[in-house]
């Protein structure tokens, strides 16, 4: 008990850049990828980054697998009777890209914020994942939950 307590103190006070995926290692496409794309990624990932462009890396928003459920919702349910089609649904076969359907904004932090800070604004939005930027909101990685849960049990197996 007294190395968990030790353990969470200690991760408390790390920085987001030592222990953040970086660029390399995180999902991301660019804002005009089309649907295709975006699902097979999301066959293997449970979310994407959606960047302006690959040179400049600025990061626009999010794209989760919840993001995509009104792709494959049909344009009218029966409490939708008097509200608009949902015109993103596949069953339009409109294009769509990822910046359409990507949520906008997300919550960033930096490489030099603390992991209790980071922890507290994802409890507070209820948030596992946040992008890592620089001042210029360009992508350096991620930071996520189960990054958390990893650390978590690589120590509890070293202490055993």
């Amino acid at each position: 008990m007294e190395n968990q307590k030790n353990f969470i103190t200690n991760l408390y006070e790390l920085n987001v850049g030592d222990i953040m995926k970086d660029i390399n290692n995180i999902p991301l496409v660019e804002k005009g990828s089309d649907i295709t794309c975006i699902l097979s990624i999301l066959n293997k990932q449970k979310h994407i980054w959606v960047i302006d462009n690959k040179e400049n890396l600025r990061i626009l928003g999010l794209i989760t697998e919840s993001d995509t459920l009104k792709l494959f919702s049909p344009p009218y349910t029966p409490m939708q009777s008097f509200d608009k089609p949902v015109l993103q649904s596949l069953q339009y076969g409109l294009s769509t890209t990822a910046e359409e359907i990507m949520t906008k904004n997300p919550i960033s932090v930096s490489p030099e914020d603390k992991i209790k800070d980071v922890i507290i604004i994802m409890k507070q939005n209820k948030i596992k994942q946040m992008p890592v930027v620089d001042e210029n909101y360009k992508l350096l990685g991620e930071v996520a939950l189960y990054q958390f849960i990893q650390e978590f049990n690589k120590n509890k197996v070293l202490n055993e």
